[in-house]
């Protein structure tokens, strides 16, 4: 009996989509906040800068996805490229990283859609709902990340106009406010905005599932990556040239601030309901790549063995889904997760530093980018995760050890007489 494995159902337009749909997250309606804090006007260099890190290692995925059209992204590029050592770093920091993040995406969910009291409960819902939409199959997931990104683009172009419309903040554009934070705000601000780039990988983790993998998964990549950068740039000068840097800063709801601002006060409904689709969204897709990450860990003896089962009817890993939701829920129900932010943000940065030396040691017949790439995307993670804040850090560090430890005593356990 083969290992089990799963369908190829995917083109070039889905594998965009759900990429676009793991990018197009909410952080666009938070982000621009706090990295406006940080280095006010100047996030916007943060913004070019986090497009170059998040460039050098989508090619680095593109280029090892290409190679290795298999579940797992990182984690099964690591195996193949570095030792299992690394592939198993790689993919302990993704998932304990990306549950960080899966609460938090559930609970800006709520926070938009639910009433005061309610936010909870609604979040536990979404996880719900969109674990069992992920059970039924992945063209049901591509089918309903195309709509969620419709939709939230919808509501992005209504802000961008709005602010098009509404008179410049004065001084938004000023040498003061490009420099205010200096360069260690503007790079503070580069690792804020970066992770809302971090959904490319999300086409690579689903390798088996994609038709053609070597030419549809790179040209995917690079496409909703250019798409994101340019809807990100257009919205991050609508608010910074509405409300200008300092209000930006203050703002819990920067975009629905600017129709306000702008004096499109209905269209306030429109920003609302466009924020939650953005972070079902970027859930329902995350769900998948986690769900996807565990079973290609679980398949290799790094995690559970019973995690690595394939349904029968639905070709969907549906236990590792399903602890995946399991643990969401856990968090959710019991943590205030804004906290849990720097530390997600230090495991996807540990991710991606491996996907850059993988991709630096492969051999010449698998290189289709400069290695130059890879050094900016690994020099850009390392630089990014030194402006996180030291707790975060140590957090990370501490469960990555853990991680480390629990694997050594597995081996040492299943190599005993």
């Amino acid at each position: 009996m083969g290992m089990p494995s799963l369908h190829r159902r995917l083109g070039l337009g889905d594998a965009v989509f759900i990429g676009l749909g793991s990018m197009i997250g909410a952080g666009v309606f938070a982000a621009f906040a706090p990295a406006a804090a940080a280095a006010g006007t100047g996030l916007l260099i943060g913004l070019a800068i986090a497009a170059v890190v998040a460039l050098g290692n989508a090619t680095s995925s593109a280029q090892l996805a290409a190679a290795h059209p298999t579940s797992g992204g990182t984690y099964a590029y690591g195996r193949a490229e570095l030792g299992p050592w690394w592939g198993f770093i790689a993919g302990w920091g993704f998932v304990v990283g990306k549950l960080a993040s899966c609460a938090a995406m559930a609970l800006t969910f709520a926070a938009y859609a639910a009433p005061a009291g309610w936010q909870r409960p609604v979040a536990v819902l979404a996880v719900a709902g969109l674990a069992a939409v992920n059970w039924f199959g992945v063209t049901r997931t591509a089918q309903l990340t195309r709509v969620i990104v419709v939709v939230t683009l919808l509501s992005l172009a209504v802000a961008v106009a709005a602010g098009a419309s509404a008179p410049d903040a004065p001084g938004w554009l000023d040498a003061s406010a490009l420099w205010s934070g200096g360069w260690y705000g503007i790079l503070q601000s580069g690792g804020l905005l970066f992770f809302a780039f971090a959904g490319y990988a999300r086409i690579a983790t689903m390798g088996e599932e994609v038709r053609d993998p070597s030419r549809t998964i790179p040209r995917a990549i690079v496409l909703a990556l250019a798409a994101a950068v340019i809807v990100y740039a257009a919205v991050g000068i609508a608010v910074l040239s509405t409300l200008g840097p300092e209000t930006t800063a203050r703002s819990t709801e920067p975009v629905a601030d600017v129709v306000v601002a702008a004096g499109w006060a209905w269209a306030q409904p429109v920003i609302r309901i466009g924020a939650a689709a953005a972070s079902l969204g970027a859930l329902l897709a995350l769900i998948a790549g986690i769900g996807r990450t565990i079973f290609a860990m679980a398949r290799e003896g790094d995690l559970p063995r019973f995690l690595a089962a394939v349904h029968p009817r639905w070709h969907v890993p549906h236990r590792a889904e399903v602890a995946t939701a399991l643990i969401v829920i856990a968090i959710v129900a019991v943590a205030d997760i804004r906290g849990a932010i720097g530390f997600s943000s230090f495991g996807v940065l540990l991710y991606y530093l491996i996907a850059n030396l993988a991709a630096f040691r492969q051999r010449p017949d698998a290189r289709r980018y400069p290695r130059l790439l890879q050094i900016i995307g690994a020099a850009g993670c390392v630089i990014l995760a030194l402006t996180l804040p030291w707790q975060s850090v140590a957090a990370g560090v501490v469960v990555v050890l853990i991680g480390i430890a629990c694997r050594a005593l597995r081996r040492r356990i299943s190599r005993a007489p």
